[in-house]
């Protein structure tokens, strides 16, 4: 790829295409190839102040307009995403390094949020009752806040930024700043357009690339009533922190090690098939994959056994190859984190079954690639079964019976999502009871619900009150109001009575 090849991405800042003064830029990296395929700017801080000053200035026209006009806009911006669905699919995988069918997958659960939000005018609506005191009626309204930050990460460039944090924001009354992952900004760039194609009034969306520190302004800046923010754990507790010190609502969505606890009753073939696609799918760069299992040790042997033969079965290759079953990491410094991490398992004594180290994909040798990686016999205390690696890397924990797994998984401190793979229905109630886990599968392997629940991590992998996506979602990005009534009768306005606080509560 020649220099001219190279895009150079701009902000978008009240509804406008903007160059960055900063002089300042990132590179973006095609995973497949290593190759950079374009440059997003590192904007100064005045840039994010006028982004800030742009969602600001658009919020009294747009938080004024009926919600059921705004969601009209997301309805259009709905259809725009299937009529763009191939380009936008192709973004992903060229700058994530998605496979065509998880990077699809991406682009797609965006568009379930956003139908979310198309029923925004259903889900604001408030509660009443009349006479609830004698001549008296109260209804409690929902109504939107101001402006809104959304923090994003590198690994679904479509489904959080521009799925699980835009939608119920703007569709509430809101007016939102991105602050996209410069690593993959291409797709919320491309997405943002089509949201403006679609009708959304100049300034409600706006959208900025930078480094922590011009982003560690929005968590301190005092027109931004809210952030959402998914990454790391020890970033999201500074988010968490900073901003509510500030006044600020926060919704942090941070690490996981997810866990399953594999029953001897399970069927094993099955369950193994299930377990791949759960710990190597976009590989495992996500904080919903399946890193590590507990499994009972009469079935241990066999299990693993399948896990090897099938995670050796998978077809690496480049991310818009629609053969292809694993793809890249996002870059060479999330492959050597994650290669780093497959070191100090082996130095922990972990016992490595599968290496997937030094594979190279014929024509693509400069690409970001590691093959499925499975780690046996991982002990309590093993840093390589507790941490989240973020990549293709699977644990296995052997446990001698169900108390043993449910005591191994809740000593986590982590709890995103939990698995069991069983044919008990004891068990399993048992385990969707005593779990820690936010979000809980019963043989199902990626137990991410639909966006009518909220996305629900618990302990270290969410710092908040309210969750992203459901009904959560709308109460985060909304507050009440209460409105108590009373009218007076031709002959009380003659008889000009006063109020006392008695006579209002009823007593």
């Amino acid at each position: 790829m020649i220099a001219t090849d190279i895009r150079t991405l701009s902000l978008s800042i009240g509804g406008q295409t903007v160059d960055s003064e900063s002089g300042k830029y990132a590179d973006i990296f095609d995973p497949s190839t290593g190759q950079v395929i374009a440059r997003t700017p590192l904007c100064t801080q005045e840039e994010v102040n006028r982004a800030i000053e742009a969602a600001r200035n658009a919020y009294p026209g747009w938080s004024n307009t009926p919600a059921i006009k705004r969601v009209q806009v997301l309805y259009k911006f709905r259809d725009l995403i299937d009529e763009n669905l191939d380009e936008l699919t192709r973004l992903v995988c060229q700058e994530n390094g998605k496979v065509w069918e998880e990077a699809c997958g991406d682009v797609l659960k965006a568009k379930e949020a956003i139908e979310l939000a198309c029923g925004v005018p259903t889900l604001m609506m408030g509660e009443s009752t009349m006479n609830a005191t004698t001549g008296y009626d109260t209804v409690l309204y929902r109504e939107p806040l101001g402006v809104f930050a959304g923090i994003a990460p590198f690994n679904f460039p479509a489904m959080i930024p521009m799925g699980w944090m835009m939608p119920l924001c703007i569709a509430t009354g809101n007016t939102f700043v991105l602050k996209a992952a410069t690593m993959t900004p291409m797709t919320s760039m491309r997405m943002l357009e089509l949201l403006y194609e679609a009708g959304l009034p100049s300034g409600v969306v706006n959208l900025v690339t930078c480094s922590r520190r011009e982003a560690d302004l929005i968590l301190k800046h005092p027109d931004v009533k809210g952030v959402a923010f998914v990454g790391s754990t020890s970033v999201g507790l500074h988010v968490y922190q900073t901003a509510a010190v500030h006044g600020k609502r926060v919704q942090a969505l941070c690490e996981a090690k997810n866990h399953a606890l594999v029953l001897e009753d399970a069927p094993v073939e099955r369950t193994a098939r299930g377990i791949i696609n759960a710990a190597f799918g976009c590989a495992g760069e996500r904080c919903m994959a399946l890193p590590t299992i507990a499994v009972q040790e009469s079935i241990a042997d066999e299990l693993v056994d399948l896990l090897v033969k099938f995670a050796g079965e998978r077809r690496i290759g480049p991310a818009y190859d629609k053969s292809s079953e694993l793809g890249p990491l996002v870059s060479e410094g999330q492959r050597k984190w994650v290669t780093d991490w497959i070191e100090k398992g082996i130095a922990e004594g972990a016992k490595l079954v599968l290496d997937g180290r030094g594979v190279v994909v014929k024509g693509h040798e400069a690409g970001f690639y590691l093959g499925p990686v499975i780690f046996d016999h991982v002990k309590p205390g093993m840093s390589i079964g507790d941490e989240e690696v973020f990549g293709p890397v699977l644990c296995v924990k052997r446990v001698k019976d169900f108390e043993e797994g449910i005591r191994l998984m809740n000593a986590n401190r982590f709890a995103n999502g939990s698995v069991i793979f069983t044919q008990s229905g004891y068990y399993s109630r048992e385990f969707a009871r005593r779990t820690h886990g936010g979000m809980v599968g019963i043989n199902v392997g990626i137990p991410v619900p639909v966006g009518i629940f909220p996305f629900a991590g618990h302990k270290q992998s969410f710092f908040g009150d309210l969750h992203t996506l459901g009904k959560d979602g709308v109460r985060f990005f909304t507050e009440s109001k209460c409105v108590t009534t009373t009218w007076f009768s031709e002959e009380e306005k003659k008889q000009q009575k006063v109020d006392t606080w008695d006579g209002v509560l009823g007593r």
